[in-house]
């Protein structure tokens, strides 16, 4: 939001006014019950009838859509938004719908682990984001389940198949006439059991997509941002997941250096009513690399914030944490230490580029 959507709103011309249930944080935003949507219709109201009501937030999709259909303005079906969401909603659509079938059960927070189950499998909750608390299991699913319940207590988990083969992402931007493919990335996930995504690779479109497209139809999503997550099996492409907002982790910022346009100002345009440009084709390679701390301990050192061109290669470097944080390993997307995201001719030129800066310019944990 920060470095993205808030700059492009400005280069628009924007007047932007932020509501947050976090006061204390934004000193300069209006205070509001976020995940209320008649909370945040009212307190729209009060401030005047608006051009566009957006979040990027994973937690705020279906308010935001709903507050958006109230004033009659451009936003995402809500029942979408809800469906995307939560992991049980998207299998049981899929299923109805008859684009795929993932084995897939929802437990309640007071539900046993079913005796039998497909091992392996995964474990996860229904409405997680980050990677938190899911794993591969081979054995002991109600240890697992009580290891979670430990830290997620109340909240309704899934257990699903494990869909095993390449991961790969589709990323989507769509107006009222319809859903325009940006591009995707292919994903290099860490060790299981665990399910940290550690790098990103601009990867070209391939015969998976149409399958993606039509899984997507099903949910109803199709106006706005959408990030995509699936893997190709032995038995086609599996959707993993729906994040109903544009990809994370920089790799929004990838995708527009990447495409060269202004995506931020592209999904802005969209809920202020616009169209989707022409997508351009693109001969670059882009990749963003998520330095993953491998032990707890204290940041010693750390590279800054910065901008290197290396030859025909543009490189960036962000970092999450500062020198003296303390990091305690969670086996999370909450792990990441920086992102070095990179833009080039090739991919040989991007990943030299990356290997020679992160051996110049390394983090050290002690």
């Amino acid at each position: 939001m920060t470095d993205g959507f808030l700059p492009a709103a400005q280069a628009l011309g924007c007047e932007v006014t932020i509501l947050t249930d976090r006061p204390e944080h934004h000193p300069h935003a209006v205070a509001c019950d976020v995940r209320d949507p008649r909370a945040v219709i009212d307190a729209v109201e009060h401030l005047g009838r608006p051009d566009a009501i957006f979040t990027n937030s994973d937690h705020l999709q279906a308010e935001t859509a709903l507050a958006a259909a109230y004033f009659g303005l451009p936003g995402k079906d809500w029942r979408a938004c809800v469906a995307a969401k939560n992991k049980f909603l998207m299998r049981r659509r899929l299923l109805e719908a008859g684009i795929e079938h993932v084995w897939s059960t929802r437990l309640g927070p007071g539900d046993p682990v079913p005796e039998s189950l497909p091992y392996p499998v995964v474990l996860k909750p229904r409405e997680g984001v980050a990677s938190e608390d899911v794993m591969l299991v081979e054995r002991d699913p109600a240890g697992a389940v009580a290891e979670v319940r430990k830290r997620r207590p109340g909240e309704a988990l899934v257990v699903e198949e494990y869909l095993e083969g390449p991961l790969r992402t589709l990323e989507t931007l769509g107006d009222s006439s319809g859903l325009r493919v940006l591009g995707g990335f292919e994903t290099t996930l860490g060790a299981l059991p665990y399910f940290v995504e550690e790098r990103l690779d601009w990867a070209p479109a391939d015969e998976s997509q149409e399958h993606v497209l039509g899984a997507l139809r099903a949910l109803r999503v199709g106006f706005g941002a959408c990030h995509t997550e699936y893997v190709v099996t032995s038995r086609g492409p599996r959707i993993v997941e729906v994040n109903y907002r544009v990809i994370g982790d920089h790799c929004d910022f990838l995708l527009g250096d990447v495409l060269g346009v202004p995506l931020f100002e592209w999904i802005l345009r969209v809920h202020l009513g616009e169209t989707v440009p022409d997508v351009p084709e693109t001969s670059a390679h882009g990749s963003a690399v998520s330095l993953v701390a491998d032990r707890p301990g204290t940041v010693k050192d750390a590279p800054g914030t910065e901008a290197v061109d290396k030859g025909d290669v543009r490189l960036w470097h962000r970092p999450l944490r500062r020198v003296g944080d303390i990091v305690s390993l969670t086996h999370t997307n909450r792990d990441y230490l920086g992102v070095v995201r990179a833009v080039g001719p090739s991919r040989e030129a991007v990943d030299s580029a990356i290997e020679a800066y992160r051996a110049a310019r390394p983090w050290v944990i002690e």
